[in-house]
């Protein structure tokens, strides 16, 4: 096992190491190469990609550092004892990849992806690989909780086949939210999908008995069109600035900063949303050509990051609406320890609900404040393990008492979280954790085969839709 270890970092450290946007440039245009598209168009789809990755970030960043400070204040304030410090994604990204264990799993699940490939299993070729972190941040936790490296891989392998056929099951449903044709190649492996089955439950209980509330719903964007600036994504923004601002009790001059920064930012979203699609538009008239050639006509998706689907304008008025909720929620909830404050706009929340519900924003927000305490569990949960591995790898925050706890308020796959929690205990021996990692697993799986049907339903009725128009 260490030798595949040691291969695993050899193969792929020196491409981790370029950063995210750099190493999904060379990912993108390789694969375009490899579907035979012109050098000069496979690097240009290349290009645009690390370009909408690199804005993506910063304009993350500048969001999540404007509501940390804003938050800040308002713990200073208000004396609220949250003890856990929510440091965002992005320390967390760097403390998995710090492991070498990842680049072992990165290298599983790329071998499991091209078997399932080979077999038929799947349409999907994951490049997504740098967000390989989500899955291997289970596996490391269920190793912190006691398991082996052999139980731990055969965790992240059976999470990682799912999230591979939950992004073929998604695929109608992404061409539907963003009018594309069906030789769009764009779907998607992230984990924060794996919400998915969970969230069709509350969907279903909405369909059986509150439907008319339905009735109430409004598109964002066509409520955009009716009132012009008033709901526009430059205008939630300014809402939730000056509601934030409030709380902490900020001067005007700090407020309107805040708010404007937040207006900014969910506007720029939007625009780089549309980027993603772009950089692939090489890459889809490759794969189409391929398909027609070489696999009579066999349908090969690619799984990308979430942002492509940013531009949905309900991602944004959902996040906004629950950022508060998430804030009250983490205050009054027994057994949370984790203050919103780098994951206060819930990015890891939000892109599920969209899919699940297909942009009913009532439902979105209903189902999300329901599902908001899972993540704020999950953190707490996953607080010691996340503070010990950032101080071993030397990425524990500068500025942050030595005694503190980090983690990350909407850290996408909590109930994966939950199952390392278990399956690390039972690989101890304990009975009672053997029965629970057991039950729990069982659940997990029966509950994405009920999805599975369902979803299997939908792309049907895209289809019998399709061919009567």
């Amino acid at each position: 096992m260490n030798a595949i270890i040691d291969i695993a970092n050899t193969i792929f450290q020196p491409l981790i190491n370029l950063g995210a946007a750099p190493l999904m440039t060379i990912v993108l245009t390789l694969i375009a190469l490899c579907f035979k598209v012109k050098p000069t168009r496979a690097l240009e789809g290349g290009l645009k990609l690390g370009i909408a990755l690199t804005g993506i970030g910063a304009i993350i960043g500048i969001l999540t550092t404007a509501f940390s400070g804003a938050m800040t204040d308002f713990v200073e304030r208000t004396g609220i004892s949250l003890n856990i410090t929510d440091v965002g994604w992005a320390p967390l990204a760097t403390i998995t990849w710090g492991s070498p264990y990842t680049l072992y799993f990165l290298l599983i699940m790329v071998i499991v992806n091209v078997v399932m490939l080979f077999l038929n299993k799947t349409n999907t070729l994951d490049v997504d690989i740098f967000d390989i972190w989500h899955l291997s941040i289970v596996g490391l936790f269920a190793i912190f909780c006691g398991a082996n490296l052999l139980i731990a891989t055969l965790l992240v392998i059976f999470i990682g086949v799912l999230k591979i056929i939950n992004s073929d099951l998604m695929k109608p449903t992404f061409n539907d939210l963003l009018n594309a044709p069906d030789s769009n190649p764009m779907t998607t492996t992230h984990m924060n999908y794996m919400m998915n089955p969970i969230i069709m439950v509350f969907d279903k209980i909405f369909d059986k008995v509150f439907p008319w509330l339905d009735k109430y719903d409004f598109d964002a964007a066509k409520l955009n069109s009716k009132i012009g600036f008033w709901g526009s994504k430059f205008a939630i923004g300014i809402y939730l600035g000056i509601f934030v601002g409030l709380l902490a009790g900020q001067t005007p001059t700090e407020i309107f900063s805040l708010a404007f920064t937040a207006a900014v930012c969910l506007e720029l979203f939007s625009l780089i949303g549309a980027w993603f699609i772009a950089a692939v538009e090489p890459l889809s008239q490759g794969i189409t050509d391929f398909a027609s050639n070489k696999l009579k006509g066999r349908t090969i998706n690619i799984g990308l990051d979430w942002p492509f689907i940013a531009g949905r304008a309900e991602i944004w008025a959902a996040a906004n609406v629950l950022a508060p909720i998430m804030l009250l929620e983490a205050i009054v909830l027994p057994g949370n320890k984790l203050l919103p404050l780098g994951g206060i706009i819930a990015m890891g929340v939000t892109p599920a609900l969209l899919v699940v519900t297909r942009g009913k924003l009532i439902r979105m927000i209903v189902i999300g404040a329901i599902e908001l305490p899972l993540f704020l569990w999950s953190g707490t949960l996953i607080a010691p393990f996340v503070t010990e591995t950032a101080k071993k790898v030397g990425a524990f925050p500068a500025g942050l008492n030595a005694d503190s706890l980090i983690s990350h308020t909407t850290m996408e796959g909590p109930v994966e979280k939950f199952l390392g929690y278990l399956v690390g205990h039972a690989s101890q021996g304990q009975i009672e954790f053997i029965l629970y990692a057991i039950l729990a697993l069982a659940a997990y799986l029966l509950i994405f085969v009920w999805y599975a049907r369902q979803m299997k339903k939908r792309n049907a009725a895209y289809a019998a839709e399709k061919a009567t128009m």
